[in-house]
């Protein structure tokens, strides 16, 4: 949903502060393994019956992952949690947590039949087989 803000076109003070949020404020990089967790990466096969989705997915649950069909849009949303700890005997010298959600969205060029799509998890892949939707024959009716 879009945020409308209101504002006062000879409202200096305003325009200023805009441009100054953020200019002092020094950006903190994101890890490397972080912006990795955050991409699904997809493939998609179309044959003339189906689609078949490959999204890599590693160290995702089966249930933390969500797929959601409507139409001919097709998304997949999954929960993501990464820990690891280096200890040395018992002090602990780094301990790093990541917690997050990974989205993809895409549109296909046919509607989906929802009824009989089916999705398998294994070893970090989804694989969806998403069957297209017949098109329904046009009925020509006669006028009396």
């Amino acid at each position: 949903m879009a945020n409308i803000i209101r504002r006062d076109p000879f409202a200096i003070d305003d325009l200023f502060d805009d441009l100054m949020r953020g200019f002092l404020v020094r950006p903190m990089p994101m890890p490397a393994e972080a912006r990795a967790l955050g991409q699904v990466k997809v493939d998609v096969k179309e044959d003339d019956k189906s689609y078949t989705v490959h999204a890599d997915l590693p160290g995702v649950k089966k249930e933390d992952i969500h797929v959601n069909i409507e139409g001919n849009s097709v998304s997949i949303s999954a929960e993501v949690r990464r820990e690891t700890e280096q200890k040395e005997g018992e002090k602990l010298l780094r301990s790093e947590r990541y917690y997050g959600k990974v989205y993809r969205s895409f549109t296909l060029g046919h509607d989906i039949d929802e009824a009989a799509a089916k999705a398998k998890f294994e070893n970090g892949v989804l694989d969806l087989t998403l069957p297209k939707k017949m098109a329904s024959a046009t009925k020509r009716l006669t006028i009396d």
